[in-house]
């Protein structure tokens, strides 16, 4: 019995260590899109703060989990965590079609209000305020767009989050 409960804690303990690492990692993706916007003058669109969001909301939640110290409370942070990728996902993958399809727009009429009209926007005008359009083309980095690569995060945070729940829920069971 003693064994299953020092497995559980080094799980536990890997566990935080993993969160504490995605959130660093959001947290630098949305300082790079900061860099990008002020300094390279790449402005932001309605798409691109709302997968700001995604990152920021993803980073809240793994820190939250990081200082977990139950398996319930860090369940819990996960979930947060993938539904928040999840929601940057689907973000990220509307702005690569809107790129892809340069004669749509992304509403930016309809888009700019809502997103600017949250609280974050008033706080934090110069990170969270509409002023680009999701249809400008930005040179690439790497070969991929900005959204192509925000959309590569948000796959990547979904699959590793999404198996390491997995994962942890069949080491706990058979522990049992």
């Amino acid at each position: 019995m003693i064994r299953t409960f020092d497995a559980s804690s080094r799980l536990l303990a890997r566990e935080r260590r993993r969160l504490l690492a995605l959130a660093i990692v959001c947290i630098g993706l949305v300082c790079g899109a900061l860099y990008l916007q002020i300094f390279q003058r790449e402005d932001p669109c309605p798409l691109c703060i709302l997968q700001r969001y995604g990152y920021l909301l993803i980073a809240i939640f793994a820190l939250i989990g990081s200082t977990s110290s139950s398996w319930r409370s860090i369940a819990i942070s996960e979930t947060l965590v993938l539904l928040s990728a999840l929601g940057g996902l689907a973000t990220a993958a509307r702005h690569v079609w809107v790129q892809a399809h340069p004669s749509f727009s992304c509403g930016f009429d309809k888009l700019q209000p809502i997103v600017d009209g949250l609280p974050p926007a008033k706080w934090l005008p110069q990170v969270f305020q509409v002023a680009g359009l999701c249809e400008t083309p930005y040179p690439p980095l790497l070969g991929l767009t900005l959204p192509q690569w925000s959309l590569v995060g948000f796959v990547l945070v979904t699959v590793l989050v999404a198996r390491s729940m997995w994962t942890r829920k069949r080491v706990l069971a058979a522990g049992r």
